[in-house]
């Protein structure tokens, strides 16, 4: 195998790859990323078992083939680099290296053998659909902050991404919840998308799918089956294996009777709870809000740091009402908010209470009280 290729175009491809690769391994070739040359293009695939990454890059192909090496070695030496350098690679198969040069800079680096290289076993999809990678970034980034950490309740390790019947129809909804707050963002349903079985989408590949979303109007083909999920754009593919477990019926907790109305500027809101929680303990984050008359009173008591209160004015004409909150779930759920004002609406100090961006049904938090 032997090819040259931009280093720009190398370090995006070799970058995109190496974040799958986990630190802590076990299994050597997981480490590695096989490196594929044929025609005019050279593929880099990893994994983790769980995730795969191909990505594609444009490079003159003198001899095809293919090896493996490691992932996050050569990622150091492409992005040390200077800028526009064209990088040779060849391989030895003999000698199990792998010769990397650009310039002056001279490196060889040790190589397994790519038979040994795990490659996700194809599988047949339920739904193929495509969807703007504004749309379905707006539906993860909304609603990954609410994604369990909790091992043991696995379930809720990752976005429910399934087909739900909303105000208008049929729509693409993400939902994720730790049980302390919940996340719901609809969008409409693509075409070809009907038939989508529900998928809960783990953590890591979402936070591996924001970089194949950075161009919002690029077109994402997204594929589903009962255990996987692939989104993939001409370059890259992103192969995941699904959370196997069922998602609970997260729309018994989204109130639907709470009347009393708050609203409020978004980022002036989030400001003053970040101001007042600063001296709050760590342990527990509990901001308190009193509400009455077009005036909100955050305050925070901490008997060991001391206290803090601010004041808000606020559009609220319901009866006066005292809650509390967890500093950090306000403070995450506030800065969703793309628009200026924030809607929350309140049923009582110890009930669930519902956040939406204004009018802006398509986007629903809920958060649980705390006692304060």
């Amino acid at each position: 195998m032997k090819f040259s290729i931009e280093r720009a175009a190398l370090l995006k491809a070799v970058s995109q790859a190496q974040s799958v690769v986990e630190r802590r391994n076990t299994i050597p070739i997981l480490a590695n990323v096989l490196i594929e040359a044929e025609g005019d293009t050279v593929q880099f695939r990893a994994t983790d078992l769980d995730i795969e990454v191909v990505d594609k890059a444009p490079a003159q192909v003198e001899q095809a083939g293919a090896t493996t090496v490691s992932a996050v070695m050569l990622h150091e030496i492409v992005r040390k680099l200077p800028d526009g350098a064209l990088v040779s690679i060849s391989d030895d198969p003999a000698a199990g290296r792998l010769n990397v040069q650009a310039g002056r800079s001279s490196f060889n680096l040790a190589t397994l053998p790519k038979e040994d290289f795990p490659v996700m076993a194809s599988s047949e999809y339920t739904a193929n659909f495509t969807a703007k990678a504004g749309v379905l970034k707006r539906l993860f980034d909304k609603s990954k902050f609410a994604i369990s950490t909790e091992e043991t309740r696995y379930y809720l390790n990752g976005v429910y991404m399934h087909i739900a019947t909303g105000e208008d129809g049929q729509v693409l909804r993400c939902v994720a919840t730790d049980g302390h707050r919940l996340a719901r963002i609809d969008s409409g349903l693509p075409e070809g998308a009907s038939g989508m079985p529900g998928v809960i989408v783990p953590r890591k590949t979402v936070n591996e799918l924001r970089k194949l979303l950075e161009d919002d109007n690029q077109e994402i083909a997204v594929s589903v089956s009962e255990t996987k999920v692939r989104f993939a754009t001409p370059v890259i593919t992103l192969t995941s294996k699904v959370i196997d477990g069922t998602f609970p019926d997260y729309t018994r907790v989204i109130p639907t009777g709470n009347t009393r109305q708050l609203e409020v500027d978004a980022s002036e809101f989030a400001k003053a709870v970040d101001r007042v929680a600063t001296v709050s303990s760590e342990r527990s984050r509990a901001v308190k809000l009193a509400l009455e008359a077009d005036k909100l009173v955050l305050s925070v008591n901490a008997p060991d740091a001391g206290a803090a209160e601010e004041e808000l004015v606020v559009a609220y004409a319901d009866e006066p009402l005292e809650i509390g909150f967890n500093a950090k779930y306000l403070l995450e759920i506030a800065s969703q908010v793309d628009r200026e004002n924030a809607v929350f609406l309140f049923n009582s100090s110890g009930d669930p209470t519902l956040m939406r961006e204004g009018g802006d049904t398509s986007a629903v938090y809920v958060v649980m009280p705390m006692r304060v």
